[in-house]
């Protein structure tokens, strides 16, 4: 039986959207005073990211930057000169390394003469991003994805078109101003708390004012798709799904149930403890068709792949994500146990335990 403020609760929990629709590509939303949101087009299937600017004194402090393209470059300047004409930007807040996010940092410090905050991995990983292109790289990424038993034809697929968009990224400001989880940043009026997580990315920032319950997920925590949580070449072993699920636990124990979320995709919600389980859920049903397929014949990662990303054709862009993360999945099975490794020829093959 559930008692009355059980049922208040439950409802607090349940996912809403305050926002009927996202801003169009010319237009600003004020989420709440003080707070503003841009929504910039990508080039690829996941068609936007979302841009925040909080007031910050006598400007505005600008949360991610966008995509490296001349698109993108014309995106803000026709926001600057229409409807954010007025705004100065006082700081650029960067919450990770990847090209939507971090790719017109440069552009936007320098036209603004502002400082570029981030964390020490994450600008430390765009500048590797920056500079990843070396003939020793790519034949690490090569043995990397013919390990996981990609064929010749498949990997020079995904070392193209596959890799291209990382390089999507204006040349980084030469230094920056590192924040830390738990460091406590001030903007404006407001008090944010930083807190840090892997999994999508290595050290990924998000900002929490408790004052006005106003949660900034960054990439961690999206309102309706999950967010990929991938193996690279150049940590094969690295647990990151295990990384991502203890970040999101960490998120349900020291965050309230009625944050508004402001997320780097999709839109504004609340019921921030509800989603976290629908992610957390997810990967544990991914888990479980992985652990399935495993079960009488030893699978690779490419065998695996068609077993969990069975509802979409996936072209080179898609098909280098949903690698990266169906070893992300193998990786964490590994180390709970779940699954073993046989290596064949060079080929890793994995059987459930």
């Amino acid at each position: 039986m559930h008692s009355k403020s059980d049922s208040v609760q439950s409802s607090a929990e349940a996912l809403r959207y305050p926002f009927e629709s996202h801003p169009g590509h010319d237009q600003v939303v004020e989420v709440v005073p003080g707070v503003l949101w841009v929504r910039l087009k990508l080039p690829f299937r996941l068609n936007h990211v979302n841009i925040y600017l909080l007031a910050d004194g006598d400007g505005w402090a600008m949360v991610d930057s966008g995509f490296g393209n001349e698109e993108s470059i014309a995106a803000w300047t026709t926001l600057f000169e229409g409807p954010l004409r007025h705004v100065k930007v006082t700081r650029l807040i960067v919450t990770h390394s990847h090209p939507d996010h971090v790719g017109l940092a440069g552009w936007i410090t320098e036209r603004f003469d502002c400082p570029l905050q981030m964390s020490q991995v994450e600008y430390l990983q765009s500048v590797y991003h920056q500079n990843r292109g070396t003939e020793e790289r790519r034949n690490a990424q090569r043995l990397f994805f013919r390990r996981h038993g990609m064929d010749e034809t498949l990997t020079d697929k995904l070392l193209g078109r596959g890799q291209d968009y990382l390089k999507r990224v204006s040349v980084l400001p030469p230094s920056y101003h590192r924040i830390s989880h738990g460091d406590e940043v001030v903007i404006g009026t407001r008090r944010f708390k930083v807190i840090t997580g892997g999994g999508h990315a290595l050290d990924q920032v998000m900002l929490y004012c408790a004052a006005d319950k106003l949660f900034l997920s960054a990439d961690q925590v999206l309102s309706k798709i999950s967010p990929n949580v991938s193996v690279w070449a150049v940590e094969p072993d690295q647990n990151s799904l295990g990384e991502y699920l203890a970040s999101l636990a960490s998120l349900t124990t020291t965050l309230p149930y009625d944050v508004m979320v402001l997320p780097g995709h999709g839109v504004p919600f609340y019921g921030l403890k509800t989603r976290i389980k629908q992610l957390a859920d997810h990967h544990e049903d991914r888990c479980r068709l992985i652990a399935e397929a495993c079960r009488e014949v030893p699978q690779t990662s490419k065998e695996l792949v068609p077993v969990v990303f069975h509802k979409h054709v996936l072209d080179e862009h898609q098909m280098g994500f949903a690698a990266g993360e169906l070893v992300a999945h193998v990786n964490y099975m590994l180390v709970e146990g779940r699954l073993t490794c046989e290596v064949t020829d060079g080929v890793l093959r994995f059987r459930t335990t």
